[in-house]
């Protein structure tokens, strides 16, 4: 089972690895509406961290899913 230490360290590995190697996509990581609060006050859990991480790995698989659809054209 996956710990709360080892998503963090997943969800940041994942945006230094999109930070360095997709700069392009980097700036859409402020845009996401997953890091947008709607709380004052807002509680962050295992669950809400893991679909942030889920959210970038699909940022990113769509990112190189498209790039590679343009590159082959």
């Amino acid at each position: 089972m996956i710990n709360l230490q080892n998503i963090l360290t997943e969800i940041f590995q994942l945006t230094k690895t999109i930070e360095t190697n997709y700069p392009e996509l980097y700036h859409f990581l402020e845009e996401n509406p997953m890091t947008i609060p709607s709380e004052s006050h807002p509680s962050i859990d295992k669950k809400i961290l893991q679909d942030y991480l889920d959210s970038l790995r699909q940022l990113l698989k769509h990112h190189l899913e498209t790039r590679k659809n343009i590159e082959e054209q």
